[in-house]
């Protein structure tokens, strides 16, 4: 294997090189309009969604933007955003992972029953759902890199056999209360204000922290970094954001923990998808899985690592489920999770072709879908009306990402 020198800061495989527009660094109102209608200021453009969306159902609902309720849709994306985590590193790879939803049912299903039938402690029964995941994923992969056969069919074999474990695990009742009170404070605890404010804090510094790393790492390696000015605006409408946020929330019960949970794992795994050999080696596959291989990445490796991790996202998810709902059915992991779980990302600019987006799609994507589900809910609409509407979302946004991806292949920047 040759060795690879990889520059944490440089454009991965896969991703354009800087434009014309960012010679010095500014960008102007026509270079940000490009870039948006290219699909590479995906948060812009998914904020810009979240506020038109939250605009609409607030005219038409007079409840939706109450603390309460913002307090609920914290808690209900809480699920899907975990999971969608996992999917956003599938999506890299220029894969697919459609036994997500299915997968999350069997670990809540694994989760109940060891702790409800068996007595198991809380902490046994959570580390067995998230190895059931994990060897999930990697059973998944395995088969998906070694006999080379595409993702989706073995994803898609593998959410028919996983709803068929979580039957099976459940047994003749097919549901499970969940009444060990450490698995439901995972979704039922609230912080108090103070504490609120100083995770707020935390949150800002790590952002500041992070805005302020990249300039110095681009600069320390030649490249080209934004403006001053640039950098303070985008910490300082995330700095507002969070302190929106934490205020809404604590006006109500006070930050939840799934939050936080939902949170820390976005942190951990852009941590890992931008920081680390191995996260670059994501974005290098995806990008060109030749190109890749040729450069020494062992890309069945990564391949298969990464639906470990997806899986494992997904039994945390279905944990989350479980702790919220109280309960775990036949029906947990079905309906429309799997959408949600893959929509949220894809919303958020995450590309289907592989090697373009974020984890923190993830957090974004999952706002926005849970903002279309809780509005709709609130509105009193037909499930008919809810899945015919979130899967138009879904279409425009595929069908932005392809109209993107095509003016970049034309532009000679893919």
């Amino acid at each position: 294997m040759s060795a690879t020198v990889v520059d944490p800061d440089a454009p991965a495989p896969g991703q354009p090189p800087a434009s014309p527009g960012d010679k010095h660094g500014a960008v102007t109102p026509r270079e940000a309009l490009r870039k948006l209608a290219d699909g590479e200021l995906g948060s812009v453009r998914v904020i810009l969604m979240l506020a038109l969306i939250w605009t609409i159902f607030t005219i038409a609902e007079d409840r939706f933007l109450t603390a309460t309720n913002l307090t609920n849709l914290v808690l209900q994306i809480a699920a899907v955003g975990t999971i969608s985590v996992g999917v956003v590193l599938v999506l890299l790879l220029g894969e697919i992972d459609l036994s997500v939803g299915a997968v999350s049912g069997l670990a809540g299903a694994v989760l109940a029953a060891l702790s409800e039938k068996q007595g198991w402690g809380p902490v046994p029964a959570i580390a067995a759902a998230l190895a059931v995941g994990a060897l999930i994923g990697l059973f998944q992969g395995s088969i998906h890199t070694q006999l080379v056969i595409p993702s989706f069919i073995v994803t898609l074999a593998g959410l028919l056999t996983w709803q068929g474990a979580q039957l099976e695990v459940l047994g003749e009742t097919g549901t499970i209360n969940v009444t060990d009170k450490t698995i439901q404070d995972l979704t039922g605890t609230f912080f108090d204000p103070a504490i609120g404010w100083v995770l707020a804090a935390v949150c800002i510094a790590l952002v500041a922290f992070e805005s302020l790393g990249r300039r110095r790492r681009r600069g320390a390696a030649g490249l080209e970094t934004e403006p001053v000015f640039t950098t303070a605006v985008r910490v300082g409408a995330a700095a507002a954001g969070i302190i929106v946020a934490t205020a809404v929330l604590n006006a109500d019960r006070g930050v939840p923990l799934a939050a936080v949970i939902l949170i820390a794992f976005v942190a951990a795994f852009h941590y890992l998808t931008t920081r680390t050999t191995f996260g670059r080696h994501i974005y290098a596959v995806g990008g060109n899985a030749e190109a890749a291989r040729r450069a020494g990445i062992n890309v069945k490796r990564v391949r298969t690592i990464v639906f470990v991790l997806a899986s494992t996202m997904a039994a945390a998810g279905g944990v989350l489920a479980a702790s919220r709902l109280l309960a775990v059915g036949q029906a947990s992991g079905g309906g429309d999770l799997l959408l949600l779980a893959i929509a949220g990302p894809v919303i958020a600019g995450v590309s289907l072709f592989g090697g373009r987006g974020g984890v923190s799609a993830a957090l974004l994507g999952a706002l926005v879908i849970g903002s279309i589900s809780n509005g709709m809910d609130l509105l009193g609409l037909e499930s008919s009306v809810k899945y015919m509407i979130t899967g138009g979302v879904l279409l425009a946004a595929v069908v932005l990402d392809a109209t993107a991806r095509r003016r970049r292949a034309d532009q000679g920047r893919v």
